[in-house]
């Protein structure tokens, strides 16, 4: 058992499952546009999420520890250098509008996790963006919006429709929501200077909030010029999986209730379009 116990927290902690996780949303707008996506942009993306994710939550690690590193931890980064190559190898086959896209991306992705800005805008020593009060879960949300919508657009050259822009404000909503679950698992670690939503208006309104933004991304399915059964129910089922885990998020989670459950929605989400459609 020990031996798959480790290996199921690398695939948590080496950032695979959360690439999947952004992977799915690409393939659903792919669906949800109905263009067909090709292999090297759901590659790029799975190879980016997590070279981006390990660039975020290693640096720190890996600047101040580098001869001390745990076991796991350099193991990881060579995973890590393994996957900057084939990331490097897959977007030489983008589109060049989508490379200037990803690098305007790429440079707030830095900025989160690099101190670079001026002390005066942050609420303490950390000079990075993630590190600004409450703006924490709404930069991930961006990115994620922006990745899986607007990337794959980009590179199938579709037009700016009003339902792509919807589809990008649902994606955006949405992301919101699955971020609340980590929020407030992050209570006992978090500085209170974060001012995360559960920080500051505590886990039960962060709940009703996170509910109404659901009800809110249901909604805008009905503001679409296409709509289907199938699109609609499994619309319905998202929210009330991804509700079901935001009110029983506490805390005391277990180890894998954010990590692993909460970030496989996405993933059942595809699974459940391809299911209906």
């Amino acid at each position: 058992m020990k031996p798959l116990k480790a290996l199921f927290n690398f695939y948590l902690n080496s950032s695979i499952h959360v690439a999947l996780s952004l992977t799915a949303l690409v393939l659903v707008t792919g669906i949800q546009i109905e263009k067909q996506l090709e292999q090297q942009l759901l590659y790029f993306v799975f190879f980016a999420t997590i070279t981006g994710y390990n660039f975020v939550k290693y640096f720190g690690l890996a600047k101040f520890h580098h001869r001390s590193l745990a076991t796991w931890l350099k193991v990881i980064q060579i995973f890590s250098f393994i996957c900057i190559g084939f990331m490097g190898y897959f977007a030489l086959q983008l589109q060049f509008e989508s490379l200037v896209f990803l690098a305007v991306l790429g440079s707030i992705t830095f900025l989160y996790a690099i101190p670079l800005i001026p002390k005066r805008h942050f609420i303490d020593e950390h000079q990075n963006l993630r590190n600004i009060g409450g703006l924490k879960i709404y930069i991930i949300a961006l990115v994620w919006a922006l990745v899986t919508v607007g990337l794959p657009v980009l590179e199938t050259a579709s037009s700016l429709t009003w339902d792509v822009i919807i589809c990008g404000i649902q994606r955006y909503l949405l992301v919101v929501v699955l971020m609340l679950p980590f929020e407030i698992r992050d209570l006992n670690y978090d500085s209170i200077k974060l001012a995360t939503l559960p920080q500051t208006i505590g886990i039960k309104k962060t709940k009703a909030i996170g509910a109404l933004v659901l009800i809110l991304f249901f909604m805008l399915e009905f503001f679409k010029d296409e709509l289907d059964v199938s699109t609609i129910l499994s619309s319905l089922i998202l929210i009330c999986i991804t509700l079901f885990f935001l009110l029983f998020s506490k805390k005391e989670q277990s180890g894998y209730y954010s990590a692993f459950w909460v970030e496989a929605i996405p993933i059942f989400w595809l699974a459940l379009i391809v299911m209906l459609g």
